[in-house]
């Protein structure tokens, strides 16, 4: 293992004062590693950049966060996920605390996590909490998106699983799939309920949803001096408007 302020210790002291000075130096760039954390040159980067070394929880939720901006957006339920794994760990409040400044690292996407991961790496079982950690973060929204299976394979790599391996894991946390008819099916009454095909541009699929949305909405009706009975029915058209937009986003990967 690399000690990068040891080495610069007693390069330099070596450089003015010979073999006693190598040592001196050693010694006062050991004491700074440890006092730092520093085991790697990109500790050290980060550390001369104002960024602390993270420490072993704080890394899964800066995985976590990472994985959760991915898609540009962070949903409710990538928050709710990382709630859900703060209390699984048993963490107290300052834990709880760093945990939520390390996930919200994670979004910014500044960190080089290669170094962490590879470290990790002899930890086989912790290598994996991590990994089923990610897994349940990507799974959170419902889907799981090209960014998202992209970071999981690398981050899988720098820990020694092969992309089999990695992906292995997925099984266990995937929402239960319809049958292909069933969904089929589904997707093209969703299609036609907006008014739209399966080649329809995105752009344009957004226009018609806002239009039918604009004309059913509940709201707009009651205010016309609709009775109740057409107000109920406004709002369970608005619903299945709504639902059957998401179904074709989902399906076409747009937002």
């Amino acid at each position: 293992m690399l000690w990068p302020g040891t080495l610069i210790g007693a390069g330099a002291g070596f450089a003015i004062a010979s073999i006693p000075g190598a040592m001196l130096g050693a010694l006062l760039g050991q004491a700074l590693d440890r006092r730092l954390r520093l085991q790697t040159w990109g500790h050290l980067r980060e550390a001369l950049g104002g960024r602390a070394v993270l420490r072993n929880d704080e890394l899964l939720f800066v995985l976590l966060g990472r994985l959760a901006k991915s898609n540009g957006r962070v949903a409710d339920g990538h928050i709710n996920q990382a709630r859900q794994e703060m209390q699984a760990l048993g963490m107290d409040e300052p834990a709880r605390l760093r945990a939520i400044a390390a996930f919200n690292r994670g979004k910014e996407g500044r960190d080089q996590l290669q170094g962490y991961l590879r470290r990790l790496s002899v930890q086989p079982h912790a290598a994996e909490g991590v990994l089923r950690a990610c897994w349940r973060m990507i799974w959170a929204d419902g889907r799981a998106s090209k960014a998202e299976r992209t970071l999981i394979a690398q981050w899988g790599r720098w820990l020694g699983w092969t992309s089999y391996q990695v992906q292995a894991l997925a099984a266990d946390y995937e929402p239960p799939k319809r049958s292909m008819v069933s969904a089929a099916v589904h997707y093209q009454e969703a299609l036609m309920l907006l008014g739209v095909t399966a080649t329809t541009e995105p752009a344009q699929i957004k226009r018609a949803y806002r239009r039918l949305l604009s004309r059913h909405h509940p709201d707009k009706i009651a205010g016309s001096g609709a009775t109740a009975l057409q107000v109920r029915e406004a709002t369970d058209k608005t619903r299945e408007l709504q639902s059957a937009y998401t179904l074709i986003r989902q399906r076409r990967d747009f937002r």
